[in-house]
């Protein structure tokens, strides 16, 4: 390539990548991750005989630490019953795999790996809502893929995307399993073979340019893993989704993801500049490695969050940034989440905006106060006192009504103390008080620890789930306090006998308006069956979401979960493009997965 031999001196190409692994774990997954619920098998919550709560392993700072306040907040203010033990299921059950014998014939020597066992097609038919783990934890998965191959080139995908044509097999893509929308359910009627396209050994950044900045990198590699390669460089991508430890660039791109510090680095799509992806018609693969085009409509738009129902993504041109010289945490508090809510959207008119900065309401607060661990010194637990008499007596902050916003900001020494003074200055307008960086490193573990504490909480009949939309700023008071209101109809309604967990988060600001995440959870003692309550209950969540101006989705995609909403999303001409999209290049439904529409 020209351009490539003109930058030779900016461009890096790692050495002896064949065969490498960035992330030192087995290839194997289920040697390392869940079969029945998220995350890495020797990291879980377990509650003691003295009632303290530790988080088992050591992936994560607070690993192995006692927290004594958690099991008080959860059966006081949530109403988990830690009493009513519910033990998952030893064993997941399988179907019989359907085998399409000439294909099998075609595909014999062509890859390395081909997986017909159990667990493996098991792992690569579900994502992580509520509903698919109480599945696996209780009951069986309708219909699950009937073989895996792993492929480790964009080559190996064409080849496996034309023996698909030619034989009538249905294909469905993984990278990290961690979507949240049922895309990874294979369709109940599907009586075609199913195969699992597992991406996770194309995990390798091809190049770096370090005069562009930009870096070619392959989709099936793991955020960790990406930044960790792209550091040997001096560089980052700076994407950091919840699920950043698992999920795949691959992914990031076919749901329109979002990550905590999109304010510096951006979302996906103002990441990528161009995709490669493999259809049942043939390779899109676009020279738009430049600033801008003006050349028709931008195809990259088809890729972005078509959610593995028109190919295999394997490749991506994506932009850069150096790493960051301070990456410093903050939070600040507020007497209650109205004025918090003021603060988040006056910091939206200055912008002067952190990296990540997101405000989390009293439910929030506490539950992060409650997973503190225990002080490791007497001075250290005189000084809790002290800061909590000084907050609640002498500041006049009620316990029950305060909020926090957590902060990082990230950059040069003189950015990050110039958004300092500027947010700070905010604050205090708004009567906020500065509250250190304990908090808002706190605010952090809380989110890698949310679908831990989520499978803990399945242990005692207790279910929960979280969702997102975005909405205009002059929406977000009423988005709140309806879904509050219908959460609680709805459950009532339903026979659900403690009022249920409703919490809200806004996790992102815009110049229109703002992000908010909703958590919600009751225990289900009693109700005959439980996913089919809480699934009718998030729909009439979404429901009020959108009479109140909200999105159907910000950043988790649409799926096989929310595509119910999708005509009062985009309307019916909306509908028919995407149709006639699918069916132009994909007129044999290869990828089959019945996502989006």
């Amino acid at each position: 390539m020209i351009r490539i031999q003109q930058l030779q001196s900016q461009i890096v190409e790692p050495a002896g990548l064949k065969g490498q692994y960035y992330e030192q774990r087995p290839q194997n997954k289920l040697e390392w991750f869940k079969n029945n619920g998220w995350g890495y098998k020797d990291t879980k919550f377990v509650l003691e005989q003295d009632g303290a709560v530790r988080l088992t392993g050591n992936k994560y700072r607070f690993s192995n630490q006692r927290m004594m306040k958690f099991k008080e907040w959860a059966e006081a203010k949530v109403g988990i019953d830690l009493s009513l033990n519910c033990e998952a299921q030893n064993e997941i059950p399988a179907d019989t795999p359907i085998i399409n014998e000439q294909f099998m014939n075609a595909i014999q020597g062509q890859f390395n790996e081909i997986s017909f066992d159990n667990a493996q097609r098991i792992l690569h038919s579900h994502g992580h809502t509520m509903q698919e783990i109480y599945e696996l934890r209780h009951g069986k998965l309708a219909r699950i893929v009937d073989c895996v191959v792993f492929i480790n080139s964009h080559a190996q995908a064409e080849l496996l995307v034309k023996l698909a044509v030619e034989y009538n097999v249905m294909l469905t893509v993984y990278g990290g399993g961690t979507n949240v929308t049922w895309a990874l359910q294979c369709p109940k009627e599907e009586r075609r073979m199913i195969v699992s396209v597992d991406t996770s050994r194309m995990n390798h950044v091809r190049w770096v340019d370090r005069k562009n900045m930009t870096a070619l990198v392959e989709t099936g590699v793991t955020g960790k893993d990406l930044e960790k390669e792209l550091s040997r460089y001096g560089v980052v991508c700076g994407h950091e989704p919840d699920s950043v430890e698992f999920s795949t660039l691959g992914g990031w791109i076919s749901t329109r993801a979002s990550g905590m510090k999109k304010n510096r680095y951006g979302n996906i799509e103002d990441i990528i500049l161009s995709v490669k992806v493999v259809t049942p018609t043939g390779t899109l693969s676009q020279s738009l490695d430049y600033p801008r085009v003006s050349s028709g409509p931008d195809l990259n738009q088809i890729v972005l969050g078509s959610e593995g129902t028109i190919g295999i993504i394997t490749e991506a041109i994506i932009k850069i940034k150096a790493q960051p010289e301070v990456c410093k945490y903050e939070s600040i508090l507020f007497h209650n989440f109205a004025l918090g809510t003021e603060f988040m959207y006056k910091l939206s008119r200055s912008k002067v905006w952190p990296a990540s900065v997101r405000l989390v309401d009293n439910n929030q607060f506490q539950f992060g106060m409650a997973l503190k661990t225990m002080p490791h010194s007497k001075r250290e637990e005189f000084m809790d006192k002290v800061k909590k008499y000084f907050i609640t007596q002498f500041m006049q902050y009620d316990p029950d009504q305060m909020c926090l916003v957590t902060v990082v900001f990230e950059g040069t020494k003189q950015e990050v103390e110039f958004q300092e003074k500027k947010v700070f200055e905010l604050a205090k307008f708004y009567k906020g008080f500065r509250a250190g960086a304990e908090n808002g490193e706190r605010g952090y573990f809380l989110t890698y620890m949310i679908a831990y504490l989520r499978d803990f909480a399945m242990q005692f009949q207790f279910i929960a789930e979280s969702f997102e939309t975005a909405v205009g700023w002059k929406n977000v008071p009423a988005v709140c306090e309806n879904i509050q209101r219908r959460i609680v109809e709805e459950c009532s309604k339903r026979g659900v006998e403690k009022e249920p967990f409703v919490s809200f988060r806004i996790s992102q600001v815009y110049d229109t308006g703002a992000t908010i995440y909703v958590y919600f959870g009751f225990g289900y003692k009693g109700i005959a069956d439980p996913v089919k309550c809480y699934s009718e209950i998030e729909d009439a969540a979404r429901e009020e979401i959108m009479k109140n101006g909200g999105s159907i989705s910000h950043h988790h995609g649409v799926g096989k979960l929310r595509k119910q909403f999708m005509q009062r999303q985009i309307g019916d001409t909306g509908i028919e493009i995407l149709k006639k999209i699918k069916q132009q290049i994909d007129p044999k439904n290869i990828f089959g997965n019945q996502n989006l529409i």
